[in-house]
Formats: C-alpha cells, sequence, structure tokens
C-alpha cells in the first residue's frame, strides 16, 4: 500500500488548523485588552457625567433659593414702596412720624461692595469652573485703613473749673484719616491711676471731631473722674489711651432733717413748709425711734465703739454740736441746717425758692444755733432774708441787724464761704452780681442755714466756686458790703 503520503497531509492539515487557532486567539486578546479600555474609559466619563449633573443641580438649588430671595426682597420692596407713598400724602404729624420711623427701620444699607462668583462650563461639558479673577483684583485694589494709635492725653493742659472739665489730648504721629474720638469718663473717690474694679461704668461721648472736649454743668459728687480717648477711622476703632485721674473736688452737703422744724418737710436736696405741723413727719421720726430695743442698744453699741457709718453724720449728732435729735428747732425759727460742716477752705452753694414762697432765709451759722434762735438775729449766724408778706423786703442780717438791699431778688442765690478769709459772701446765681459780703472772725465751724415759712427751697451742691467769683473775691471790691455796715436795727 503507498498509502504514505496521505499521513503526511494530514500533519500539515493539523498543523495549520492550529496555527490559524492561535492567530485567532492573539487577534481576540488584542480586542479583549481593547474593549476593557473602552469600558474603563466610558466608566470614567460616567462618573465624571454623574458629578457634572450633581454640580448642576446643587447650582441649580442655589439659584432657585436666589430667585425666591429675591422674589420676596421684591415684594417687600413693593409693598415699603406703596406704604411709603401714602405716608406722604398723611397730614397728621404724629402719624407721619411714625410711619417714617418705620420706614426708616425697615430699610437696610447695602454691603460696600459684594463678591459675585461666576460659574462657566467647559467647551465639552466636562467641567464646571468657577473664575476667580475678577474678584482677586477687586480686593487687590481695595486699600485697607490700619488701626489708629492710642491718643495721648497730657494732665497739664487739662482744666477743671465751673464744674466744668475740659480733656485735651494729641496723637503721636500726624494721622489725617482720623474721623472722630470716643472720650470716656466715670466719677470716683481714689486717687491715682483707674482701677479696673470700679463702682461706676464709664459713660461715653461719641463723634468727637477736634482733639479736645468740654463736659460742663457736672456735680462733683465724687473727689476724682477717670478719663480715656480711643481714635476712630473709618473702618475701625484703635486702643484706648492710659486713663488720667483729674480732681474735681466740689462742696457736697443734704438738708439735715433731724435739726428742722417740725413744721418743715425735708428732703435731702428740698424743704418745704408744712401746713399740717409736721403731723406725719412727726410720726415717722417717732416710729423710727420707737424701733425694738435690741435694735437701739445695737445702735448705742456701735456709738460707743466708734464704728463708722455708712452715710453721712448728722450735724446734729457730731460731738461737740451743741444740738440733739430731740433738740429741734421750734417755736418760730423755721429753721433746717445743712449736714456738713465747713472748718477751712472756700465753698460754694446755691439756692432757688419757690416763686409763693412768703418768707426764706439763707445764710450760715455755727453748730450751737439755739432751738428758738432766728437766722441774722444771732451773733453766730450771717444770712440773707427775703419777706413777700404784706410788704416786700430783701435784707442781709446779723446779729438782729439788717441792711436793706436795694436790689431785685434773684431766682437762684449762690452763697460762697471762705472760712480761712472770713467771708460770707452772697450773689446772683445766674448773674453773679455781688449782692452782699459778711466779715468775720470765726471761732467755730460753721455749717449752712436755712429758713423757710410757707413755700419751699431747693439745693444745689456739689459745686465748685465759680472762677469769676473766685477773680472778684481776689479784689477790693468784694469786701465793700462788710458786716461794719449793717446799721439798721431789727425790731
Amino acid at each position: 500500500m503507498r498509502v504514505g503520503g496521505r499521513p503526511t497531509e494530514g500533519r500539515r492539515g493539523r498543523q495549520l488548523v492550529r496555527r490559524e487557532w492561535r492567530l485567532i486567539g492573539s487577534v481576540m486578546d488584542s480586542q479583549r485588552e481593547e474593549l476593557q479600555r473602552i469600558i474603563s474609559t466610558l466608566a470614567n466619563k460616567d462618573d465624571e457625567i454623574q458629578n457634572f449633573i450633581e454640580t448642576l443641580n446643587h447650582t441649580l438649588k442655589n439659584v432657585q433659593n436666589e430667585l425666591t430671595i429675591c422674589s420676596n426682597a421684591l415684594e417687600g420692596s413693593e409693598e415699603l414702596l406703596e406704604y411709603a407713598s401714602r405716608t406722604l400724602s398723611t397730614k397728621d404729624t404724629e402719624a407721619f412720624t411714625k410711619a417714617a420711623k418705620q420706614i426708616k427701620d425697615r430699610v437696610t444699607m447695602a454691603p460696600a461692595f459684594r463678591l459675585s462668583l461666576k460659574p462657566k462650563i467647559s467647551d465639552n461639558m466636562t467641567h464646571l469652573m468657577v473664575d476667580f479673577s475678577q474678584e482677586k483684583q477687586m480686593l487687590k485694589s481695595l486699600k485697607f485703613l490700619p488701626v489708629p494709635r492710642a491718643p495721648v492725653i497730657d494732665p497739664a493742659d487739662c482744666l477743671v473749673a465751673d464744674n466744668c472739665v475740659t480733656v485735651v489730648w494729641s496723637m503721636p504721629e500726624d494721622d489725617k484719616k482720623i474721623d472722630h474720638y470716643i472720650l470716656e469718663y466715670r466719677k470716683t473717690n481714689y486717687e491715682g491711676p483707674p482701677r479696673v474694679k470700679e463702682e461706676r461704668s464709664w459713660d461715653a461721648i461719641d463723634h468727637i471731631k477736634t482733639t479736645e472736649h468740654t463736659l460742663s454743668g457736672l456735680k462733683f459728687e465724687s473727689k476724682y473722674m477717670n478719663f480715656r480717648i480711643r481714635a476712630c477711622n473709618k473702618a475701625v476703632a484703635g486702643d484706648y489711651s492710659e486713663p488720667i485721674t483729674l480732681e474735681t473736688k466740689g462742696f457736697n452737703f443734704n438738708f439735715d432733717a433731724a435739726t428742722s422744724h417740725q413744721n418743715l418737710k425735708v428732703d435731702d436736696f428740698s424743704v418745704e413748709w408744712d401746713s399740717s405741723g409736721g403731723k406725719g413727719q412727726e410720726s415717722k421720726i417717732k416710729g423710727k425711734e420707737n424701733k425694738g430695743s435690741r435694735q437701739v442698744s445695737l445702735v448705742k453699741r456701735n456709738m460707743r465703739s466708734g464704728t463708722p457709718s455708712p452715710k453721712r453724720t448728722p450735724v446734729s449728732c457730731r460731738p461737740g454740736s451743741g444740738r440733739s435729735n430731740r433738740d429741734r428747732f421750734s417755736g418760730e425759727s423755721y429753721t433746717v441746717l445743712g449736714d456738713a460742716v465747713i472748718e477751712s477752705g472756700q465753698h460754694y452753694w446755691e439756692v432757688k425758692s419757690q416763686k409763693d414762697c412768703k418768707s426764706y432765709s439763707i445764710g450760715v451759722s455755727y453748730r450751737n444755733l439755739g432751738k428758738f434762735d432766728q437766722l441774722g438775729k444771732t451773733i453766730t449766724s450771717w444770712c440773707v432774708h427775703i419777706n413777700n408778706w404784706l410788704q416786700a423786703s430783701f435784707a442781709a442780717k446779723h446779729n438782729n441787724k439788717a441792711k436793706i438791699m436795694d436790689v431785685q431778688v434773684p431766682d437762684k442765690i449762690g452763697v460762697y464761704c471762705d472760712y480761712d478769709g472770713g467771708q460770707i459772701s452772697f450773689y446772683n446765681a445766674d448773674t453773679k452780681q455781688l449782692l452782699h459780703t459778711f466779715k468775720a472772725k470765726f471761732t467755730q465751724p460753721v455749717v449752712p442755714a436755712f429758713m423757710v415759712w410757707c413755700g419751699g427751697l431747693s439745693l444745689y451742691t456739689g459745686l465748685q466756686v465759680p472762677s469769676i467769683i473766685k477773680s472778684f473775691q481776689k479784689g477790693e471790691g468784694g469786701l465793700s458790703g462788710s458786716a461794719n455796715s449793717l446799721i439798721t436795727l431789727v425790731q
């Protein structure tokens, strides 16, 4: 059999088939890798599209919120415009003022600038971008103001006079961008640098345009005042200056109710004639005196031990006063004393009477004035007396002598007492015109003294001696109305 060639051809055919299958497998592997790359790319694109859709949805929500806010603002603006138009036609002044205030309260100022972000989408829709270049340029163009430095107050340049305080300060360097200053002050009884913990808080005066300011009409019931300053520009306020302390000493006292006649109704700074004979006030005093024995004994124990009282000690209770609570003025001596003694220095206070006051006296006396004594009728009291009952008169009285003064009675009378110089002067408190001057050689402390009948008096203390009176007292004219010229005898 010669069939040997056939087996050889069969083997070749099988080899060709195997080769073809290997080629086909290689092609499939290549296509599979390419397909894998395509699938991976599609997956990445799918993620990008999903993120882009989420970003767009978020942006759309923000835009919708802004549209809602703008729509509400537009409605409110239209409503406010309509309300304002109706207000302009209102003729009622009170209604117009009320409506105008409401409109003003509802209108707010827009910010000085607002950063606006502008979203941009790439050409192939694969990225959402935000361009900050415009906003960056805006921020670079802004000129920020520096914080102002702390001002400097020189106590030597400050002035305390006539119940006014002028505070003067300067800046460490010339700063033309300072818009205004803020002055803060508070009263204190402590000398030296201001304490961190103080009973009184700071009071502030804003929008001061100059480097000095005057506080006027003050009552100096404390011995000192603290001051501090801060500078402000259009953007921010700077640090406070180093605080300073200025002495603001004034003469302070009240009416002493324990010395007053029972027909007088007395408060701290006012006294009035009481037509009821002081029964209401007397019952209150008796009620206070008749408290439990335990409290009375405690008070006596404190007095013996020298425990200081938190309140001002009445003149009537001070050692050597010659008076006690039960030894009040009586009879026709409708008198009340002040609760502070004068033992040295120069002092000033003012008194104003009620328009319908029939009779009153203003002056000083020794503390041991008798309970029936009347001001000006003893050698230890000096006063001016105003009588508007039956026949009007205005006189200066001392030691039962009077000098009639041919001047109009002022609305308010100022009393100047120079204890060291032995002088008591009375002035028109408004014009500072001298009314009368007494010269005396004091041998004991004196107290402010007052008499009132059918009317009332108001007391003004915590005052300094006015500068014009100080200047006047230095001249010889201040002594022209001395006690030596009192020649009219009081009957």
